[in-house]
């Protein structure tokens, strides 16, 4: 049984290598937004032309990107929606609500300091972690039945 994950989130820290590094060997498939913030905030008017008003250059942007996180969504097992400590992540949030309506399982990866704010995306979460290590660790007991150590 191989297993689609999509890894949705904070961009700022390699959270998503340590856990594709971690969980090499496993029968699992990888998918991830745009990671380059810079394209990610311009796709929409580097291919569609300039906007003079913030907001219809950031709306342009998140609805071209829109199409390829719909897909890996969609097309996923398991969604880990990543939650930074620094910056405040709307998109993840929507990501994860997003995963949950669709009947997605969702594994939350975040720090304890985040537990209240996060409260309703945790309560739709089969687990939250504290560490990409942990996420590993959910996956391969998910694949495998295997506990660590």
């Amino acid at each position: 049984m191989g297993l689609n994950v999509y890894l949705s989130g904070e961009i700022h820290t390699d959270w998503r290598e340590r856990i594709i590094e971690g969980a090499q060997g496993l029968d699992l498939t990888f998918s991830a937004p745009v990671t380059d913030h810079a394209a990610s905030d311009d796709c929409g008017v580097a291919i569609l032309g300039a906007e003079q008003d913030k907001f219809w250059h950031d709306r342009k942007g998140a609805a071209l990107n829109a199409i390829r996180t719909r897909k890996a969504i969609a097309d996923s097992d398991v969604v880990v929606v990543r939650f930074g400590e620094k910056y405040r992540q709307w998109n993840a949030a929507f990501d994860a609500g997003y995963a949950a309506a669709l009947g997605k399982s969702l594994i939350v990866l975040q720090q304890p300091d985040h537990d209240h704010a996060l409260k309703e995306v945790n309560a739709a979460a089969q687990a939250v972690a504290r560490t990409p290590e942990q996420v590993v660790a959910l996956l391969r007991y998910t694949l495998t039945g295997v506990l660590p150590g």
